[in-house]
Protein backbone atom coordinates (compact mmCIF):
# COMPACT_ATOMS: atom_id res chain seq x y z
CA UNK A 1 0.00 0.00 0.00
CA UNK A 2 1.39 3.31 -1.05
CA UNK A 3 0.17 7.10 0.46
CA UNK A 4 1.05 9.81 -1.42
CA UNK A 5 1.86 12.89 0.95
CA UNK A 6 1.50 16.45 -0.88
CA UNK A 7 3.17 19.39 0.52
CA UNK A 8 1.88 23.12 -0.19
CA UNK A 9 5.55 24.12 -2.05
CA UNK A 10 5.69 20.55 -3.92
CA UNK A 11 8.81 19.72 -2.25
CA UNK A 12 9.76 15.98 -1.75
CA UNK A 13 11.86 17.12 1.93
CA UNK A 14 8.83 19.11 3.20
CA UNK A 15 6.37 16.04 2.64
CA UNK A 16 8.84 13.39 4.60
CA UNK A 17 9.20 15.96 7.29
CA UNK A 18 9.68 13.06 10.02
CA UNK A 19 12.00 10.19 9.64
CA UNK A 20 11.69 6.92 10.61
CA UNK A 21 14.19 4.72 12.87
CA UNK A 22 15.44 2.82 10.08
CA UNK A 23 15.86 6.36 8.05
CA UNK A 24 18.24 7.21 10.58
CA UNK A 25 19.91 4.36 11.26
CA UNK A 26 20.71 3.95 7.50
CA UNK A 27 22.22 7.57 7.61
CA UNK A 28 24.19 7.11 10.27
CA UNK A 29 25.42 3.64 9.65
CA UNK A 30 24.51 2.13 12.64
CA UNK A 31 22.01 -0.48 14.13
CA UNK A 32 18.67 -0.13 15.25
CA UNK A 33 20.18 -1.42 18.99
CA UNK A 34 22.54 0.84 18.97
CA UNK A 35 19.72 3.81 18.13
CA UNK A 36 17.71 2.26 20.80
CA UNK A 37 20.87 2.20 23.12
CA UNK A 38 21.24 5.64 22.79
CA UNK A 39 17.59 6.82 23.31
CA UNK A 40 17.34 4.70 26.41
CA UNK A 41 20.45 6.78 27.45
CA UNK A 42 19.13 9.87 26.36
CA UNK A 43 21.74 11.14 24.14
CA UNK A 44 19.40 10.34 20.66
CA UNK A 45 17.46 13.04 18.89
CA UNK A 46 13.55 13.57 20.86
CA UNK A 47 11.21 11.18 19.34
CA UNK A 48 7.89 11.27 18.99
CA UNK A 49 6.05 7.88 19.57
CA UNK A 50 2.93 7.08 17.89
CA UNK A 51 -0.49 5.82 18.86
CA UNK A 52 0.42 2.69 17.14
CA UNK A 53 3.73 2.20 19.20
CA UNK A 54 6.34 3.48 15.71
CA UNK A 55 8.88 5.76 16.43
CA UNK A 56 9.84 9.30 14.42
CA UNK A 57 11.98 12.26 14.58
CA UNK A 58 11.29 15.52 12.93
CA UNK A 59 13.73 16.42 10.36
CA UNK A 60 14.50 19.53 12.15
CA UNK A 61 15.00 18.15 15.48
CA UNK A 62 17.50 15.35 13.67
CA UNK A 63 19.29 18.14 12.14
CA UNK A 64 19.25 20.32 15.60
CA UNK A 65 20.28 16.91 17.15
CA UNK A 66 23.83 16.33 14.22
CA UNK A 67 24.44 19.85 14.90
CA UNK A 68 24.87 19.69 18.73
CA UNK A 69 27.41 17.00 18.56
CA UNK A 70 30.24 18.86 16.32
CA UNK A 71 33.23 19.15 18.28
CA UNK A 72 34.98 22.44 17.97
CA UNK A 73 39.04 22.28 16.84
CA UNK A 74 41.03 22.80 19.95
Amino acid sequence: MSTTRTSTSGSNSDARRRLTIADICADLGVSRSTFYEWRAKGRGPRCLKLPNGDIRVNRTEYERWLSSLEETSR
